[in-house]
């Protein structure tokens, strides 16, 4: 993997560029914040100090000690304590009280007594007020002048009162150290949560960088929507984790089943079991309602914890088919070898006949034989005129011949369209099937008296095809279970599956399947003819 490794320290795994980004953006963050903050403080800072100013001023100007000093020879002398009083006690700069003209009376600095105020006082002087930050004698300050008017409501008088900007500046830097240890704060503890989401990112990621990452899931996706076979992940609690467009086609399954419960799909519970029992299980036959599929499953752990059960899915529906198909071709075949093996023994009868002189014997053997099989022969394919069943019937009759088994065509059989609507593939899977288990049920209850033997009725009308198999076995007890894939009379391994795939095709054309019994078990199909309806489950 070089080009893995490049990629991790080019740019690194994708939990360290989360916690770089997480880092600058933090910091970007507490930055504009404390920077905000700042601005505000500033501004709060400087209001603060105009009210103050504004609120000193308008009391000394309304103090009837300043108006009365004013009145006498000398106001500097009344006025000077009283206005460093002022300043003590409200912590200003300065509190300075002039004429109208603007001729101090006051001032913190007692050689400035006497000489005019550095600012604006024009309005002040028309009775309104001045707010501004000028440089004065004390550098620059917040200050605010307003009128004293005397008991005519005449100025007779101005106050102005300040702050230095310096002092302002010394009481915003007091605010300003909390917002920096808050916004250190900050920083510190959302460094160590993007660290510790960082961490977590790292350890479930494995340190994979963004572009690896990216590119495992193209290349996930690529896969898992491209190959045929059906790939399933069912978490622990029985949920769909992962499920791929050939899982959904095999099973059926409509729409996204991610995160929904097996049991809420419309799968069968033999699967559902299957799928979440958690142990390993290898190229086993199961059956939908229209497809047989080869199941395979193991559990998945990763770093020592379960994390559920993948499922493969491979569809095994036209294999089975050819299988059956291959099995009756192979039954015609031992049909044939049997019937090649009887017609020498046959021949060396009539060859013999004649050389001992008894040609008359020999004609009449022969004869009486021929006519047998072709009366066989032209009463099924007169009969039944799908040539596949046909051929089937013919071959299932010299199959039972062999076992020693009577096979009956009965004779109200008849089936004059061959164009039923049913598949031939699936008429010889039904009829197969059923001929089979029947010859296999009347040959092993041979012992139990009378000839055994297999009863075949093939009918069709104008709504349905009707076949109909008989035996003289022992019968069918679990009738609730005989169509569920593994059950079978036979203690045998490999069997079980034929009735089953009788039982799917019958659903798959919406048929009807009655299991009753007679001398011994009778199955019963009905498939409507060209008239599709919904799929329903077999009666039994």
């Amino acid at each position: 993997m070089p080009s893995t490794t490049r990629i991790r320290t080019r740019r690194g795994s994708l939990a360290r560029q989360l916690l770089i980004l997480q880092l600058v953006v933090l910091f970007v963050l507490v930055a504009a914040g404390l920077t905000f903050a700042y601005l505000d403080s500033v501004r709060a800072t400087e209001d603060r100090a105009r009210d103050k100013v504004t609120a000193v001023a308008e009391a000394v100007a309304d103090a009837p000690g300043v108006l009365a000093a004013l009145s006498t020879s000398e106001p500097t002398r009344t006025l000077q304590p009283f206005a460093q009083s002022v300043r003590a006690d409200t912590d200003v700069d300065f509190v300075t009280i002039m004429d109208k003209n603007g001729i101090r009376y006051t001032h913190p600095n007692p050689a400035l007594i006497g000489q005019p105020f550095i600012g604006n006082i024009g309005e002040a002087q028309r009775g309104g007020k001045v707010v501004e930050t000028y440089a004065g004698s004390l550098g620059p300050s917040e200050r605010v002048v307003v009128p004293v008017r005397g008991a005519a409501g005449q100025v007779v008088a101005l106050v102005s009162v300040g702050i230095t900007v310096e002092m302002i500046d010394a009481e915003l830097r007091e605010r300003l150290w909390p917002l920096i240890g808050v916004a250190v704060a900050v920083l510190v503890v959302g460094g160590i949560g993007s660290y510790l989401v960082s961490a977590r990112l790292r350890r479930q990621t494995r340190g994979i960088a963004p572009e690896e990452l990216s590119n495992l899931f193209e290349y996930h996706e690529a896969v898992l929507h491209s190959v045929r076979e059906g790939l399933l992940l069912v978490g622990g609690d029985g949920r769909v984790v992962l499920c791929n467009d050939g899982a959904r086609a095999l099973l059926g399954v409509d729409g996204d089943p991610v995160g929904r419960e097996l049991s809420a799909l419309d799968i069968p519970e033999d699967l559902v079991e299957v799928f979440t029992s958690g142990e390993e299980r290898t190229d086993e036959l199961h059956l939908t309602e229209a497809r047989v599929l080869v199941v395979s499953t193991a559990p998945v752990r990763s770093r020592g914890k379960a994390m559920g059960t993948v499922v493969i899915l491979r569809d095994h529906t036209e294999l089975q088919a050819l299988t059956g198909e291959l099995t009756t071709v192979r039954g015609l075949a031992e049909a044939l070898r049997s019937q090649a093996h009887e017609a020498a023994n046959r021949l060396h009868t009539v060859v013999s006949l004649v050389e001992i002189g008894r040609p008359e014997q020999a004609v009449e053997f022969a004869t009486e034989e021929l006519a047998l099989a072709q009366e066989l022969t032209d009463r099924v394919v007169g009969a039944v005129a799908e040539p596949v069943l046909a051929a089937l019937l013919l071959g299932k009759a010299a199959e039972a011949s062999e076992r020693g088994v009577e096979f009956t065509i009965t004779p109200d059989t008849v089936m004059e369209d061959s164009d039923t609507g049913v598949p031939p593939r699936d008429l010889v899977t039904i009829l197969g099937n059923l001929i089979d288990n029947g010859i296999d049920a009347a040959a092993g209850n041979a012992g139990g008296g009378g000839r055994p033997g297999v009863e075949v009725t093939v009918r069709s009308d104008a709504e349905e095809l009707l076949l109909r198999v008989a035996d003289t076995g022992p019968g069918v007890d679990d009738v609730e279970d005989v169509f569920r894939r593994g059950w079978s009379t036979k203690p045998e391994d490999g069997h079980g599956l034929g009735l089953a795939l009788v039982g799917q095709a019958v659903r798959r054309h919406s048929g009807t399947i009655d299991v009753g019994r007679d001398e011994g078990a009778v199955f019963t199909v009905r498939l409507p003819l060209k008239t599709p309806q919904s799929p329903k489950e077999p009666t039994r």
